[in-house]
């Protein structure tokens, strides 16, 4: 077995750590995020919190199923994140009076003026990336495919599991 240094995999391992898309959108991930930080701090959101801002602030009222399934995100992911953002005064939970079984969120007044200084956000990452806009969108494309081969193929693998009736 060869040696070679950390800075350059041989070319013919199929295991090297820096070959490994896995690798690369976890480290990316991470690191995004916490540029992302940065500039939300001053805002007093987490990034996972944003990410609910942002859908309120596109779609409005929203039930959490709804809001669930548009950031890709468990139920029981988003409840302690809801009643932080209802806990600093950002949104309400209601009970829906159309279907008392589903909980609708909406912006408080708090919440709906937080996105003229949110407004600022997508700019101040591209600044502070220092990446071509061009190549941001284009990374966003590739990403975006990605998310949906992923998706396909998590989907196709439910329907080649069989399932027995306990």
């Amino acid at each position: 077995m060869s040696e070679t240094s950390a800075s350059e995999p041989d070319p013919d391992d199929a295991l090297a750590l820096e070959r490994q898309v896995c690798f690369a959108l976890s480290v990316a991930a991470r690191n995004v995020v916490a540029v992302y930080r940065q500039v939300l701090d001053p805002l007093g959101l987490t990034h996972p919190q944003y990410l609910v801002m942002l859908a309120l602030w596109q779609h409005g009222s929203l039930s959490v199923k709804e809001l669930s399934r548009l950031l890709q995100l468990d139920p029981g992911t988003l409840s302690p994140l809801l009643k932080r953002l209802e806990a600093a005064g950002l949104v309400r939970r209601e009970r829906n009076p159309e279907d008392q079984r589903n909980l609708a969120l909406t912006l408080t007044d708090a919440g709906r003026d937080l996105r003229a200084e949110a407004e600022k956000i997508p700019a101040g990452i591209v600044e502070r990336l220092g990446m071509p806009v061009d190549e941001l969108i284009s990374l966003h494309g590739a990403l975006t495919r990605v998310i949906t081969a992923s998706q396909q193929s998590l989907a196709a693998q439910d329907t080649d599991v069989p399932r027995t009736v306990a």
